[in-house]
């Protein structure tokens, strides 16, 4: 039990590492028009990354997500979850999900630190199959 209880702690810190590189907050910037739309905070929860809208850049605080579904439907997009259950892989972060809210609909994701520049990529089926934006940090 004492191997058990020594192992967890060496190797927690060595989980978060790799967590602690995409973790705080992060402007991003529509890959249409290059406009910065909001600030996504990116959190780390029971060892997988969660994202929210902390703040918006381009519309008013109390705009909700009318195309949204389910629990998310008319809920304001400040505030908003719109990263779940994101894993680490490798140099990437897979098998969670990403939210649109200007569409309501959510795609598979990847998201990939790239020299300080987070590419964000949505996707249906496989990953050529979507389209990437660029964050950039927020200090």
């Amino acid at each position: 039990m004492k191997l058990f209880f020594f192992i967890f702690f060496c190797a927690s810190p060595l989980i978060l590492v790799g967590q602690a590189e995409i973790l705080g907050t992060w402007k991003a910037v529509d890959d249409a028009d290059g406009q910065a739309t909001s600030h996504i905070e990116i959190e780390s929860r029971d060892g997988q990354v969660f994202g929210k809208i902390v703040k918006l850049l381009e519309e008013d605080d109390d705009i909700v997500c009318e195309q949204c579904e389910g629990a998310n439907k008319n809920k304001p997009v400040l505030g908003l979850e719109i990263i779940t259950n994101m894993e680490k892989d490798g140099n990437a972060y897979k098998g969670g999900r990403i939210l649109d809210p200007e569409n309501g609909k959510t795609y598979k994701c990847r998201l990939k630190l790239v020299d300080d520049v987070l590419e964000v990529r949505g996707y249906i089926g496989i990953p050529a199959l979507g389209r990437t934006q660029r964050w950039y940090r927020v200090n």
